[in-house]
């Protein structure tokens, strides 16, 4: 049997590090006397622990300044350079890796389109090789990797970092997370991409600040991550948010999952391209006809979608009427989860967010036509802040949440000692203390 954690002074003193860090995260910079004001806690013991904080790098003082106490004091904010964190995302058709510092600040990007005929190994490779580079890129700036975050496309077991199940990509039962920890020998997180994605919106992007929030990715599928009381809610078994499966259309197109019907068949990336191939194949005129048969090498190329946008911007009937239907299915299942959840806020990501400005509109009146006006008027629509890049900076958020919220296991080892010297992991937890 498992005993509960008692408030011992380990446990109080680790609470109030990351009550410290959490104040200089929010408002920076603070003297020590401001964070007491801020914090509660007495100027001893903020003095004590950001001494601590300072020697594990993750605090560093600015200079002499005035905050709002009034008073001149030694100014305090989170060390840029403390390290560097490592968001990932394997999608149906890309892989994308970032490398930020302890600000969140991107210090390296690359993304990679993939082939969907591609088999598991490959696609792995590619992932390991990407995550690598971003290693070396640490390494090329004196950063020590924090840790490392992989969204993908499906049913996650968050406890073990398995992918139970990816319709789209075909996967099932791939242990990613102890792959990545063989390899690379880091804290690992993985779970669902929009669920990620929602807390990235919700920690760094447009939806700080809010608590209850309703975040819809949409790609080659659909997702979605919930937000309640400010964390993921992740249901009885940890996959809340398959939105994308809701049945819409009960004889419509069969789905990858195996249903017939479901809402990404209708309002998915797929689903757009799809509607603009049948106007192409129905002789209809448009610019992007060229994409509907081969070329002079026989080979057909492919929509994309700024191509897309590109095409709807200069007027094309068909890119726009294609927008305007996909825009319309997306509003109708939004409009049933407004009903459902009452989300204060509305977050619409994922690589459609690009055609932003066509779906919204119409996904807004197909919502305030179909949605309570009770529960629709008191949400709040908005397009991500970060678009399709919502996965890799919420993956860059778990791991900079879990150093703030669980600081003690950060710092309780460290030493008076050069960060250039530092081991690489020293500062963090196992991969299974993180988990938990």
């Amino acid at each position: 049997m498992t005993r509960a954690r008692t408030g011992d002074q380990a446990l109080i003193r680790e609470i109030n590090l990351s009550i410290i860090l959490n104040a200089l995260r929010d408002h920076p910079p603070l003297s020590r006397a401001a964070l007491a004001l801020a914090t509660g806690l007495n100027k001893t013991t903020v003095s004590s622990l950001v001494e601590q904080l300072i020697n594990a790098s993750f605090v560093t003082e600015t200079g002499v300044g005035k905050n709002f106490t009034g008073r001149p004091g030694i100014l305090l904010q989170l060390n840029p350079h403390a390290g560097a964190i490592i968001g990932a995302e394997i999608g149906v058709d890309f892989i994308s890796v970032v490398l930020t510092d302890f600000a969140a600040r991107v210090i390296w990007r690359h993304q990679e389109r993939t082939d969907r005929r591609e088999q598991q190994p490959a696609i792995l490779r590619h992932t390991m090789a990407n995550i690598g580079a971003a290693i070396k890129q640490a390494n090329a700036h004196g950063l020590p990797i924090l840790g490392l975050a992989l969204g993908v496309p499906g049913l996650v077991d968050v406890e073990s970092g398995t992918l139970l199940y990816a319709p789209n990509l075909h996967w099932e039962n791939v242990p990613l997370r102890q792959m990545l920890r063989a390899r690379f020998d880091l804290p690992v997180f993985v779970d669902n991409e929009a669920s990620i994605a929602a807390f990235g919106e919700t920690y760094f992007g447009v939806a700080r600040g809010a608590r209850n929030v309703l975040y819809v990715s949409a790609g080659v599928g659909i997702g979605g991550g919930i937000v309640m009381d400010g964390r993921i809610y992740p249901g009885g078994s940890g996959f809340a948010g398959e939105v994308g499966h809701m049945t819409l259309e009960p004889n419509g197109l069969p789905c990858a999952c195996g249903n017939h019907g479901c809402w990404e068949t209708l309002a998915s990336q797929s689903a757009l391209f799809r509607r603009i191939q049948e106007c192409i194949a129905a002789g209809e005129p448009s610019m992007l006809a060229r994409l509907a048969s081969p070329g002079q090498n026989g080979k057909r190329e492919q929509l994309t979608l700024p191509g897309v946008v590109r095409a709807a911007q200069e007027g094309d009937a068909v890119a726009r009427r294609a927008l305007f239907d996909t825009g319309k299915y997306l509003g109708i299942g939004l409009a049933n989860l407004v009903n459902a959840l009452n989300p204060e806020m509305v977050v619409f990501g994922g690589i459609l967010s690009l055609a932003k400005e066509f779906l919204m509109p119409v996904i807004q009146q197909t919502i305030s036509e179909r949605a309570l006006r009770w529960s629709w008027q008191s949400a709040q629509m908005v397009a991500a802040a970060y678009g399709s890049d919502a996965c890799v900076m919420g993956s860059v958020a778990m791991v900079y949440d879990q150093i703030l919220r669980q600081p003690f296991h950060a710092v309780r080892a460290s030493r008076p000692v050069s960060r250039a010297a530092a081991p690489v992991n020293r500062l963090l937890p196992s991969a299974a203390a993180l988990a938990r």
